[in-house]
């Protein structure tokens, strides 16, 4: 494996802000879309179906295929498929803005979920392969704070362009910082490649495609069709069993002379194998938490979308004050204590919004601190977790372990969120929100269990 680190060591200033802009649109698309939905059911009808699969369609392709896409950033090189994906997500953006109908806003938005499942493990990898040590964890703690600040802070620019001159401009909001982007990372000298481009693993892609897609499709359709509703059985069935023989054929590829989809080696670092455990689990929770409290800001507090959006800024506040802080610290004290600390951190703000009731008053003494105690807890967490897994695993590999640990994040968000419905009771309600939040902190407190009993820091830093 023939790697090239050298060049981008010398961008790294433009790497950084390159991973960042790109990270930050694919995250800022990813939420503003949720506040147009009622525009859009609108202006092109459909109902129910088109507002569902405008934002599954590009979960499902983003979920399914990021994959796929670790694998190829680790064999095309980082900064190609960084710019492969930034073109097609900009091409399907101008798509999503004109769209004259439903379904071609449907298409358009699995092609988006393409582009960005290009895009965000090969982000991530360009900071791996530009820095190291301290300087690398303070890196991904400013990519950690502007990328997820871009998920939060979505419901309120989307609410304010919806409101203000319309939802197809929420995809030109998308498409002009995409251009930009894309003049930066044609300046990039450098690139991390492999010295030799194996057979790519078409099975495993295959597999890996149908198992999430599978699932994840399943897992959403039910809370529209019901469980035994055939569409959703089959999608459950085979995803089930794409992901059940989707190990086995890896395994036996890496016994072979092709390069596996997911280097299951990856695995023996005790530091990745149980970052994605708790991973898995503190990302489910963080999944379940902002969907429950927007939707009981608005369904119950009746907060209108850009005061919900507003409402729920705390978190971005404290990812922006800390997680640059964090990762400095982190980088040279190591991520364990970092881990532990954040997810318990973010559970007591779980707890605390069980002080929530029916007076929208009590956002004051509820959901505010609540939200505070989560983003700092989300802050303490997220850069350490990332430079704990990704630090673990070889240089000319980390498109795939950023791809691997990406898929498990949103994995488990997104299968929280689909069974969000059978913890609030088929509706939202106090009762609803406050069993969310126990499930959150539970989920919350495991993650830092895992942590804390599992990872090992480094014994040495440069």
């Amino acid at each position: 494996m023939t790697t090239h680190p050298a060049p981008l060591r010398d961008d790294r200033r433009t790497v950084l802000v390159v991973a960042i802009l790109a990270s930050f649109v694919v995250g800022l698309d990813s939420s503003v879309v949720n506040v147009a939905l009622p525009a859009i059911k609108t202006e092109l009808g459909g109902g129910l179906v088109v507002q569902q699969w405008t934002v599954d369609a590009y979960l499902v392709t983003l979920g399914s295929l990021i994959l796929v896409a670790g694998s190829l950033s680790d064999l095309f090189g980082r900064v190609r498929i960084v710019t492969w994906g930034l073109v097609v997500f900009g091409v399907a953006s101008v798509l999503c803005a004109i769209a004259p109908t439903g379904v071609v806003l449907i298409v358009a938005r699995a092609l988006q979920g393409v582009g960005g499942a290009l895009v965000t493990p090969s982000a991530l990898a360009l900071i791996v392969a530009a820095y190291r040590g301290a300087a690398q964890a303070k890196a991904i703690g400013s990519w950690t704070a502007w990328s997820s600040a871009a998920v939060i802070v979505g419901p309120v620019v989307g609410g304010l362009i919806v409101d203000g001159i319309g939802w197809r401009w929420i995809f030109v909001l998308t498409a002009v910082p995409i251009a930009v982007t894309i003049v930066l990372v044609r300046r990039i000298s450098g690139d991390v490649v492999a010295g030799h481009r194996p057979p790519v693993d078409v099975v495993g892609a295959v597999l890996a495609v149908l198992g999430v897609g599978g699932v994840v499709l399943g897992l959403i359709e039910q809370e529209r069709l019901g469980w035994g509703a055939p569409a959703v059985v089959a999608a459950l069935v085979v995803g089930g069993v794409a992901l059940v023989a989707f190990v086995p054929w890896e395994l036996r590829v890496m016994r072979g002379t092709g390069a596996p989809l997911v280097p299951l080696g990856l695995f023996r670092a005790r530091n990745f194998a149980v970052g994605n455990l708790a991973t898995l689990s503190i990302y489910g929770a963080l999944g379940m938490v902002f969907f429950v409290v927007t939707l009981f800001l608005q369904e119950i507090w009746r907060f209108p979308a850009w005061l919900a959006g507003l409402a729920t800024l705390p978190p971005t506040v404290m990812l922006l004050l800390l997680s640059t802080t964090v990762g400095s610290l982190a980088g040279r004290y190591g991520p364990r204590w970092f881990m532990a600390a954040g997810p318990a951190i973010a559970a007591v703000g779980a707890l605390v919004l069980l002080l929530a009731g029916d007076d929208p008053a009590a956002y004051w003494w509820s959901v505010l601190p609540g939200l505070v105690l989560i983003g700092a807890g989300i802050a303490t967490m997220v850069t350490p977790l990332t430079s704990a897994v990704l630090g673990s695993v070889p240089q000319s590999e980390a498109g795939a372990g950023s791809a691997v640990n990406n898929a498990v994040a949103r994995i488990a968000g997104l299968v929280t969120v689909a069974l969000a419905g059978v913890v609030l009771g088929g509706g939202v309600s106090v009762g609803g929100l406050h069993r969310a939040m126990l499930v959150m902190a539970v989920l919350l407190a495991a993650g830092a269990v895992v942590s804390a009993l599992g990872i090992r820091n480094p014994t040495t830093r440069s």
